[in-house]
């Protein structure tokens, strides 16, 4: 009689299992993704999220935001007989449904979330999550409104008094950067035209419109800078994730992407048809341009700031110094030689 093969998760399972232990997948190695790994094995997307999930209840791997996962650090492996057990159905709850799944989208993006995925991270019945949601849709929504939770911004900023509007703008600005940092998923769970309307993300404009109020802006255009703010945040923030997965579709790196597209840029900056471009890449040197996204939101910030600035106090401009006005000049009232 044939020996009953190994369930599908176990088998994959084990075949990364090896790969660690022989040091074919180093500590800090990125591991195969769940789509990686439904494609290499040819399962379904839950199939694969069960695999991570056993390696990540033996210590042998963890998830970074931003990252995906990795191979634990050596030292850091529990045993394997102290995995996790099950989850009971009793234990089961919304918050603890909305904590797994918002766990696989910091790791692996919103592509890989589930509610399949979400009952294999939680080791329950496939449909046991159905009990506290209506599905995906309700539980990204309960993810972000829980993630839009975090939004802090230093509470002990000036409020919208002279000069403090600008200060507390910042502070928004940053808490909502970092917040999308922590979770790149989140820039991807509703167009800018389509809101969520949610209680935590409605105390974000909270912040924000109470900076503007007191300075004379119509409500059109103190909503239109609460939303531009905002798109500079979410504008950036997509990339984050994006990042991600083209490394994991691609197998490149960033710089080996770039690397690869040398002929091309050799070809476009030697045409003569692009000379500005040409200029400043040349006056940038081997090194080249490196792109970041912190800096590229430390500049537009200052930027947006810088021309809210007109708007709120338009007397702080810089041609509107004291003693000029209409039809003076330096010159004004002085002797024709």
């Amino acid at each position: 009689m044939t020996a009953p093969q190994p369930a599908p998760y176990l088998r994959i399972a084990g075949e990364l299992r090896r790969r660690i232990a022989e040091g074919e997948l180093a500590p800090g190695d990125r591991v195969p993704s769940t789509r990686q790994i439904a494609r290499e094995w040819n399962v379904a997307l839950a199939t694969a999220t069960k695999v991570l999930a056993v390696l990540r209840q033996e210590g042998l791997v963890q998830a970074r935001p931003r990252i995906g996962t990795v191979v634990a650090p050596t030292g850091r492996r529990p045993a394997p007989d102290r995995a996790r057990p099950a989850t009971p159905e009793a234990e089961l709850s919304r918050e603890r449904v909305v904590r797994a799944a918002i766990a696989i989208a910091d790791a692996e993006g919103l592509a890989a979330l589930s509610m399949r995925a979400v009952a294999a991270r939680l080791e329950t019945a496939t449909m046991s999550p159905y009990r506290y949601v209506g599905g995906k849709d309700d539980l990204v929504l309960l993810m972000a409104d829980t993630v839009f939770a975090e939004f802090a911004p230093r509470r002990h900023a000036a409020g919208s008094g002279p000069g403090g509007w600008r200060e507390r703008l910042e502070q928004g600005a940053r808490a909502l950067w970092a917040l999308h940092r922590a979770h790149p998923w989140l820039a991807h769970t509703g167009p800018l035209t389509r809101p969520l309307v949610l209680p935590n993300l409605v105390a974000y404009s909270e912040w924000m419109l109470g900076a503007l109020e007191g300075h004379g802006l119509d409500p059109v255009t103190a909503f239109d800078l609460n939303v531009l703010l905002y798109s500079h945040v979410q504008g950036l923030a997509v990339h984050l994730e994006r990042e991600t997965q083209a490394e994991s579709a691609t197998g490149l790196s960033d710089q080996q992407w770039v690397d690869a597209q040398g002929p091309a840029l050799t070809a476009l900056t030697t045409s003569g048809a692009y000379p500005s471009f040409t200029r400043v890449l040349t006056a940038l040197g081997r090194d080249g341009y490196d792109l970041h996204l912190d800096r590229l939101f430390d500049l537009g910030l200052t930027a947006l700031l810088d021309g809210i600035g007109h708007l709120v106090d338009p007397g702080d401009g810089p041609d509107s110094g004291p003693g000029v006005g209409p039809g003076e000049g330096p010159d004004e009232g002085a002797d024709e030689g």
